[in-house]
């Protein structure tokens, strides 16, 4: 049996450099979301999606990544590569860093959300940039 690799729609979307709003649009439009945000039996049939438990809250069900990578770039949807991922991410960080009165969230607030394997490469090119930020490690949920 082939490996599979669970994601949240949050981390479909930073595959594809969108928002988990977007990955929604687009398993509702293949028909694998009802109108509560959950997978429908199709995109369980599909193996596109696993329910933990049968109240599955939406953003507490797993997307198979393999499936949903396939179905959102039949739509459109190209994959962002690691160099542009981590640049991205290196612009958000550098820019909360610096401030605004009109954002309420921290630098550390955004880095809760940064991948950790991509941690390492966002804080070297943070440095090489001049910026005194650095993302922390998040600790293992296990």
């Amino acid at each position: 049996m082939a490996h599979r690799t669970w994601l949240s729609l949050s981390e479909l979307g930073q595959l594809f450099g969108i928002s988990s709003r977007h990955c929604e649009r687009a398993l509702d439009q293949a028909g694998w979301l009802d109108r509560h945000g959950r997978p429908t039996p199709a995109a369980i049939e599909a193996g596109a999606a696993s329910l933990q438990g049968p109240q599955c809250h939406p953003r507490g069900c797993r997307w198979n990544g393999e499936v949903c990578r396939d179905l959102l770039m039949t739509r459109g949807y190209k994959p962002v590569s690691r160099d542009q991922h981590v640049k991205q991410w290196v612009a958000l960080l550098e820019a909360m860093n610096e401030g605004s009165a009109a954002i309420n969230a921290t630098a550390d607030q955004m880095a809760e959300d940064l991948p950790a394997e991509l941690v390492d490469d966002v804080n070297a090119q943070l440095s090489q940039r001049g910026c005194t930020y650095q993302a922390r490690r998040r600790a293992s949920a296990c």
